[in-house]
This record gives structure tokens, C-alpha cells and sequence, in this order.
């Protein structure tokens, strides 16, 4: 039977639900469904393009494999990746500067290793850091509904900022 869940910007009023790609990333999908509700601050991407994100803890008893993945997503598809300290610890990311701005920890401070996961909202993404070269994802998920409201909350977030806006993922 088909797994759904809602996918959130809740400051700005937003859902769309997402269909879980059991069939391409049954692992994932799993340690994701078990983890939820999931979510935190939201990011928009600096490399990636039309994407934005959140950063939590990992929550799979271990991380998933790279199954369903992808270096090019399309509107529509969540990803997942997981990142360790030491990739995320350059002050190109910024995370450090905003924290310290508004007396918080960086999103990933004393974690060794954190999960990015993510929602693409528009055309022509390219899984590309300039720090570390190819990107693959994991593509765990897919919005069924409510993508272009979703899409113009997201352009809200890349023109108007996203402090203060979470990103959450909880099941329907």
C-alpha cells in the first residue's frame, strides 16, 4: 500500500504531500517513515539550486546505501544525504555566522554526522559542490500534491530569507 506524508514550511503556511518511492529506496524509505515527524530550520541551497533543506541527527540504525540516486533532481523529488562534520565545517556554508547572529549552535555543532534532507521545487539542478566535487542523493520521495504552492513558498525563501521558517516532514 502507498506511503504518503506531509511536507511543511508551517511560518509560511505551506504543505504538499509526497509519495514514498518504496519500490527505488525501500531502505530509506523505512528509516525515514519509522523517524517521523522529522524536521528544523530551513535552508536554501547555495549549489544545488532550486532546492531547499533541513539538517537533523542521524536517525537510521545505519545509514541508508546510495539506492535511487541521482546528481540531477527534478521538481518534485526529496532527497537524502548524509554529510560528516568535517564536510560541512567550511565557513562557505555559513551555518557558524548564523548561528552566532541569533545566540544558537550551528545546525550541525557536535555532531559527527548529520542528514540533509531535502525537497527540489524547480528545473535544472546540478548536484555540484564547489568544496567537494559530485553529490549524489538518494531520491526517497516524490510530491503528489500541492508542489506549486510549495514551489512559490520556496522562492519566498531564496528572495525574502529563511529565518524564523522550519522545514518538517510528518506522516499523513
Amino acid at each position: 500500500m502507498p506511503r504518503h506524508i506531509e511536507v511543511s514550511l508551517p511560518k509560511r503556511g505551506v504543505t504538499c504531500t509526497a509519495l514514498l518511492l518504496d519500490d527505488k529506496a525501500p531502505i530509506t524509505c523505512e528509516a525515514v517513515w519509522n523517524a517521523l515527524p522529522l524536521g528544523g530550520d530551513v535552508y536554501h541551497a547555495k549549489y544545488a539550486r532550486n532546492e531547499i533543506y533541513t539538517l537533523v541527527p542521524p536517525f537510521a540504525p545505519q545509514e541508508p546505501p546510495l539506492e535511487n540516486p541521482t546528481i540531477t533532481p527534478i521538481p518534485g523529488d526529496l532527497c537524502y544525504f548524509t554529510f560528516t562534520d568535517t564536510q560541512l565545517n567550511t565557513s562557505s556554508y555559513g551555518y557558524e555566522a548564523a548561528a552566532e547572529q541569533h545566540g544558537a549552535e550551528a545546525a550541525h555543532a557536535g555532531r559527527a554526522t548529520v542528514v540533509d534532507l531535502a525537497l527540489f521545487y524547480e528545473r535544472n539542478n546540478l548536484l555540484i559542490n564547489g568544496d567537494q566535487g559530485w553529490v549524489p542523493g538518494i531520491v526517497w520521495g516524490t510530491i503528489v500534491d500541492g508542489l506549486d504552492e510549495m514551489a512559490e513558498a520556496c522562492q519566498d525563501l531564496w528572495r525574502a530569507g529563511a529565518l524564523g521558517e522550519s522545514l518538517r516532514f510528518r506522516r499523513v
